[in-house]
């Protein structure tokens, strides 16, 4: 399968710069920045400066080059907020630079908790607690952002979004369909009742804000030096909606309490990690939103993230992707679901 690195236009890149004021001469061949699944970025420098290199996935998603455009607007409005996040360069909203829309960002000093802990967090169960904490208390940050002041106003449609998101969301899972191969949603358990069981469990009200839509330990990056969060990376789910369901995808995901690692974002050693009681209890001294309903907003995390997980497998099943990443996601996609049963039997 071809690799960014390989398929960027580097003349092209670099000519754009130049418009830009980036710098001068060659660009040095991009590096390839792993730990993520479903998308790619890569790294080079010119002129002494680092930059790293945010496009659509190799081969584009229907919306993709929307969802970049997106990705930069909210990168922008975060600048000068109390939300850690990659500092926006540069962006490409056009497609006719690299034949897809695009951004350049400043690289992010830190490390992805889901591809190995350094030596000190490693060994210090405490920093590893103060690092469940820090994962929180980046979502409080987000959700306290007045959207409106920021200039996001128009940026997502908040009416309606919680009756909105099951059939979104199934409708997600129907297109898969269209990828040979995929032998569709039988072997996910309880796709059906989870979702009557959302619809018929939904909060009546909600307070509109920012949320990232894509919310766990494999999206943000953690300090070399401390427990604190670098950067949340990826946002390419990001809208105006109800910010309470970030908390939930952390609980989603969260081991403990009986629940195993999901398999794509586990991290080793878990041990000195909060549990999920202490993660709501910090969320909730932080914001002056309502938490009774926070069980509805994990079990649709679940649903949502199984089903975004799955379309992964799916596009491996029809050769756009790595097998083996497709099937190591399609077993998170499952024990997903089936938390989710757990949790409203």
């Amino acid at each position: 399968m071809e690799d960014w690195q390989d398929s960027v236009d580097l003349a092209a890149l670099q000519t754009w710069m130049n418009h830009q004021g980036l710098g001068r001469g060659d660009i040095s061949p991009p590096q390839a920045l792993g730990g993520g699944t479903q998308n790619v970025v890569v790294k080079f420098e010119r002129d002494g400066r680092t930059y790293v290199l945010r496009p659509p996935p190799v081969t584009p998603r229907a919306g993709s080059n929307d969802t970049m455009r997106r990705e930069m607007r909210m990168l922008a409005a975060l600048a000068g907020t109390a939300v850690p996040h990659p500092g926006l360069i540069a962006s490409c909203p056009e497609e006719d630079v690299l034949g897809v829309a695009f951004y350049l960002m400043e690289p992010v000093e830190g490390f992805t908790p889901t591809t190995g802990l350094p030596d000190r967090h490693a060994g210090d169960p405490d920093l590893r607690r103060r690092m469940g904490m820090a994962l929180i208390d980046g979502i409080t940050a987000l959700g306290a952002v007045d959207h409106h002041a920021v200039g996001l106003g128009d940026f997502g449609n908040p009416d309606n979004y919680l009756d909105r998101q099951v059939a979104r969301w199934r409708r997600q899972l129907k297109s898969y369909e269209e990828l040979a191969g995929w032998p569709g949603p039988a072997a996910i358990p309880g796709v059906d009742k989870i979702a009557r069981w959302l619809d018929a469990h939904k909060p009546g009200s909600f307070e509109p804000g920012i949320i990232h839509g894509d919310y766990h330990l494999g999206n943000v990056m953690y300090r070399h030096d401390g427990p604190e969060l670098a950067a949340i990376v990826d946002w390419e789910l990001t809208t105006i909606g109800d910010p309470l369901l970030d908390l939930g995808w952390v609980l989603a995901t969260w081991p403990g309490d009986g629940e195993m690692p999901v398999p794509a974002l586990s991290v080793t050693p878990w041990e000195g990690f909060p549990g999920a009681r202490e993660l709501v209890a910090r969320y909730r001294a932080g914001t002056d939103r309502n938490l009774e309903a926070i069980d509805w907003y994990a079990v649709l995390a679940c649903y949502n993230l199984g089903i975004i997980l799955e379309g992964t497998y799916a596009r491996a099943c029809a050769g756009h992707a790595p097998m083996a990443t497709g099937e190591m996601l399609h077993q998170s996609t499952v024990q997903l679901f089936e938390r989710a049963l757990r949790w409203i039997r």
